[in-house]
C-alpha cells in the first residue's frame, strides 16, 4: 500500500498499529487522511477484518465521509466495518443485550421533548410548581451525572467531580429513571450510561466486546465526555490498541460536557502511550498560523503542539476599527463586494460571531447589498422562532385582522388555549364571517353569548388575559410611546421573557440573547426614523426580508455562522467580527475565571485557523448591546497577536504602522497595550424603585412594588395595582412615577 501523499508524522501515525497511541493533530493537519489510510493500512497490511475495527465520532455526516473514503481506498468489502456515532453504536449495543438492563429490543430513545414531560409529571406529583424550579434545571442537572458516566448506585471514583446525593435533584434523577425505565425508554445520554453499566455488571459481556473490536479509533477525542472517556477505556483495555485523534487546542464544547481532562490525562490511563503530533499546517498561510499560535501558546492547559506551513507568507491579517456595529456590518458588506468584483467566489467568504445574536446587523448589511448569503448551523436572523414569535405579537397589535399571527401567538407562552379551543374560535369566525380578534373580543366581553362552544372558565380567563396584553400595548402605540418601549412591554407582559428566563438551558440564553437584540434593532429604527412607529418597523424589514440578489441561484453563498458551527470548516476569506471584550470573550466567561478564559482562547484559534488566504478581525469602539450602548474595548486576544502578522486599520483613518519593538505579544495586561482602549467609567447608583416604593402607572394607577430585581437602570419590578392585579415591568421603559 502506497503512503506517498503523507508526510513523515503522518505514516508514522498509520503504520504505527499496535498499542495506544495519542494523535494530536493540529488545525489543517490532514487528520481526516491520515485516519482513513490507517484504517486503510489495518485492512490491506496487517490484515485485520473490518469486523475487528471500530471507529468512533461524532457526527452522522463524519462517520458517513470517513467510511465513504475507506471504501474507496481499500479493495476488499468493508460491509461489517463499524465507522459510527457513540450514541448509534450504544443503541446497537444496547439491542443486541437489552435483556440485561431488564428492557426489551424495541425500546425507546426519549427526545427532550419528552424528557421535559416526565420531569414535569414528576414536578406535579411533588406539587412543585414549574415557577418555582424549572424543568430544565432537573434535566440539567440530569444530564451533568450522565456527560460523567453517574447510573443509580454507581460510585464514581472521578476525583474532580462528586455525585451530590443529597440534592432534591438527585431523588428527581432517581424517580426519572424509573418512569424511562418503566416505559422501556432511555435517553440520549443514557445510552452511554447504560452501555457502561451493562459492561460492570456483566463482565463476561464486555469480554465479548473487547474480543471483536481489536483495534479500537476515535476522532475528535477532544469533544469526549467523562461517560464516553469510560466507555472506550472498558472497551479497549483488553488490547490496548487505541488510536484517539484529537486537538486540545480546539477543545471547545464544555457547556455540552466536553472535558479536556480526556486529553491531558491520556498518559495517566495508558502509561505506555505513544505520543504523535501532526504539526504541520496544509491550509492557511503562513503569516495566520504563526500569530494564530502565538495565540494559543498563552493557553496552560495544552500538550503542546508548534504548528507550521510550508505556504506562502501571504497577507497581513488586517485588525479593522469600527466606529459602531452598523458601520462594522457595512465594513463587511462592501469587503465582500470588493472580493467579488475581484472575481472571488461568494461561497468562499464567510462571517464568523461569537452568538447568533450578532448575525442580524450583518444580514441587514449583505441583504441591501443584494449579497447571497446562508446562515450555516442556525436560521436567518428574522426567520428564529422566538423573532417570529415577537413580531407576531406586533403584527397583531399593528393589526387585529392578522389571524395567522393571533394563531401563533394565542398559546405561546401555553395558557390553557389549546389546537381544539383555537378551532371552535376559528369556526366561529368564518360562521359569523368576522375575524378571529373580533369574535375573541365578543367572547371576552359577553361570554354569556358563546355557550354553544363550550369554553371553560381557564380558557375565557386567558382569552382575557391575551387580549389585555394586545390592547394595552394598542393604547400604548396610540399615545405615541416608542416602539422599543412597546415591545418590552410585549415581551414581559406577555410573559415570554419570563419563559425563557425560567429554562435557563443554554437554548433558551441564545434565544433571550437573540430577542434582545431584536430590541436593539427596533431601537436603531428609532433613531433612523425619530417619527417611526411599529409599522414602519415591520414594513422595512419584511422589504429588507424581500430581497434577493440577481442569479443568486448561479453564484455560491457567504456563509454567516458562529465560531462553533465553524470548526471543521475552511474558507479562503474570514471576517471575524465582534472581537471587543465582553463579546469575545464573553461576559460569562470572564466570570468564570481563567479556565473559561482558555476555552474562549480556543475559540478564538479556531476561527484564525479556519481562514486560509486572508484574515479581517473587526471590533468596534461602541456595540448596541441588550439595548444599550457599550464601550468594552477590543479583545485581549487581538493584543496577543505579535504586531509582526497584522495591519491596525481604523475605518476613517487609514492603516496605521506597527512598531518592531513594542509587540503586544511582550504583555498581558491591556494597560501596556499600544492600541486604542476605551472604558465607560461608572458608578453602582442605588434603585430608583426599591421593594415597598409606591408608584403611578399611566394606565393602571396607582400600587406597591413587591419586588426589584436587576441593576439600577435595569430594574424589573412587579407591581400589585390598587384592582389586585399583578403585572411586571423592565422599569426604564414602563411609564412609572414614584409617589
Amino acid at each position: 500500500m502506497k503512503l506517498d501523499h503523507l508526510n513523515l508524522q503522518q505514516k508514522e501515525a498509520v503504520v504505527q498499529t499496535d498499542g495506544p497511541m495519542m494523535i494530536l493533530a493540529g488545525a489543517g493537519s490532514g487528520k481526516t487522511r491520515t485516519l482513513v489510510t490507517r484504517i486503510a493500512y489495518l485492512i490491506e497490511e496487517k490484515n485485520i477484518s473490518p469486523f475487528q475495527l471500530l471507529a468512533l465520532t461524532f457526527s452522522n455526516k463524519a462517520a458517513k465521509e470517513m467510511r465513504d473514503r475507506v471504501s474507496r481506498t481499500v479493495s476488499c468489502d468493508v460491509g461489517a466495518l463499524q465507522v459510527t456515532t457513540f450514541h448509534s453504536f450504544c443503541a446497537r449495543v444496547l439491542r443486541s443485550e437489552a435483556q440485561y438492563l431488564g428492557l426489551s429490543k424495541n425500546f425507546t430513545i426519549y427526545d427532550t421533548s419528552e424528557q421535559k414531560a416526565v420531569v414535569k409529571n414528576i414536578l406535579n406529583r411533588r406539587g412543585i410548581s414549574i415557577k418555582e424550579t424549572s424543568p430544565f434545571e432537573v434535566m440539567y442537572f440530569i444530564e451533568d451525572l450522565k456527560n460523567h458516566g453517574h447510573y443509580p448506585d454507581r460510585d464514581l471514583s472521578d476525583k474532580d467531580y462528586e455525585v451530590e446525593k443529597d440534592d432534591p435533584f438527585y431523588d428527581m434523577y432517581l424517580e426519572y429513571e424509573r418512569e424511562l425505565h418503566k416505559a422501556n425508554s432511555t435517553d440520549f445520554g443514557g445510552l452511554i450510561t447504560a452501555v457502561i453499566q451493562l459492561f460492570e455488571l456483566f463482565p463476561d459481556v464486555l469480554v465479548r466486546y473487547q474480543e471483536r473490536f481489536k483495534y479500537l479509533l476515535v476522532d475528535e477525542y477532544q469533544d469526549t465526555n467523562r461517560a464516553q472517556f469510560d466507555l472506550i477505556t472498558k472497551l479497549a483495555r483488553r488490547n490496548k490498541n487505541i488510536c484517539v485523534v484529537g486537538d486540545e487546542d480546539q477543545s471547545i464544547y464544555s457547556w455540552r460536557g466536553a472535558d479536556i481532562r480526556n486529553i491531558l490525562d491520556f498518559e495517566e490511563v495508558y502509561s505506555s502511550a505513544r505520543i504523535l503530533k501532526l504539526e504541520q499546517n496544509y491550509r492557511s498561510s503562513k503569516n495566520i498560523i504563526e500569530a494564530a499560535g502565538a495565540v494559543i501558546s498563552r493557553n496552560t492547559q495544552r500538550k503542546g503542539k508548534d504548528m507550521w506551513t510550508d505556504n506562502p507568507d501571504g497577507e497581513s491579517i488586517e485588525v479593522v476599527e469600527c466606529h459602531n456595529d452598523k458601520e462594522e456590518a457595512q465594513f463587511v458588506a462592501e469587503g465582500i463586494q470588493e472580493l467579488h468584483r475581484e472575481g472571488e467566489s461568494y461561497d468562499e467568504m464567510a462571517v464568523f460571531y461569537r452568538t447568533n445574536s450578532q448575525s442580524r446587523l450583518i444580514e441587514d448589511a449583505l441583504r441591501k447589498s443584494n449579497i447571497p448569503y446562508r446562515v450555516v448551523g442556525g436560521i436567518k436572523f428574522y426567520e428564529r422562532k422566538e423573532i417570529k414569535d415577537l413580531l407576531a405579537y406586533i403584527r397583531v397589535v399593528v393589526n387585529d385582522k392578522d389571524s395567522l399571527a393571533i394563531s401563533r401567538i394565542i398559546n405561546v407562552p401555553a395558557r390553557g388555549i389549546g389546537a381544539t379551543t383555537l378551532r371552535k374560535i376559528e369556526d366561529e369566525a368564518v360562521k359569523t364571517e368576522s375575524t378571529l380578534w373580533e369574535v375573541i373580543q365578543r367572547i371576552v366581553d359577553n361570554p354569556e353569548d358563546f355557550k354553544h362552544i363550550r369554553l371553560t372558565a381557564r380558557v375565557k380567563s386567558s382569552l382575557s388575559h391575551f387580549t389585555q396584553i394586545i390592547n394595552d400595548a394598542k393604547i400604548a402605540s396610540d399615545s405615541k410611546d416608542s416602539p422599543e418601549e412597546i415591545f418590552e412591554k410585549l415581551l414581559h407582559e406577555s410573559g415570554y421573557w419570563e419563559m425563557l428566563r425560567a429554562a435557563k438551558d443554554y437554548e433558551s440564553q441564545a434565544r433571550m440573547e437573540n430577542l434582545q437584540e431584536l430590541g436593539s434593532a427596533i431601537a436603531q429604527f428609532e433613531e433612523s426614523s425619530p417619527e417611526g412607529n411599529l409599522g414602519g418597523f415591520l414594513e422595512t424589514i419584511t422589504l429588507d426580508n424581500s430581497v434577493v440578489a440577481e442569479d443568486e441561484e448561479n453564484q455560491g453563498e457567504v456563509s454567516l455562522m458562529t465560531i462553533h458551527g465553524a470548526k471543521g470548516l475552511e474558507f479562503h476569506y474570514v471576517y471575524l467580527t465582534g472581537t471587543e471584550e465582553n463579546v469575545f470573550p464573553s461576559y460569562k466567561s470572564m466570570e468564570d475565571g481563567d479556565m473559561a478564559i482558555e476555552e474562549e482562547r480556543r475559540l478564538f484559534y479556531v476561527a484564525m485557523t479556519r481562514a486560509m488566504k486572508r484574515l479581517y478581525i473587526t471590533f468596534a469602539q461602541g456595540r448596541m448591546l441588550f439595548g444599550q450602548l457599550r464601550f468594552n474595548g477590543h479583545s485581549r486576544f487581538i493584543q496577543e497577536i505579535p504586531n509582526k502578522y497584522y495591519l491596525w486599520r481604523k475605518l476613517g483613518g487609514g492603516y496605521q504602522e506597527n512598531s518592531e519593538n513594542d509587540d503586544w505579544d511582550d504583555f498581558s495586561d491591556p494597560e501596556f497595550d499600544d492600541g486604542p482602549v476605551y472604558s465607560v467609567q461608572s458608578t453602582t447608583p442605588k434603585s430608583k424603585f426599591p421593594k415597598g416604593s409606591k408608584v403611578v402607572h399611566s394606565l393602571y394607577g396607582e400600587g406597591k412594588i413587591l419586588a426589584s430585581e436587576g441593576p439600577a437602570g435595569d430594574e424589573r419590578v412587579t407591581i400589585m395595582f390598587k384592582d389586585g392585579a399583578r403585572k411586571k415591568f423592565m422599569a426604564k421603559f414602563a411609564p412609572l412615577t414614584l409617589i
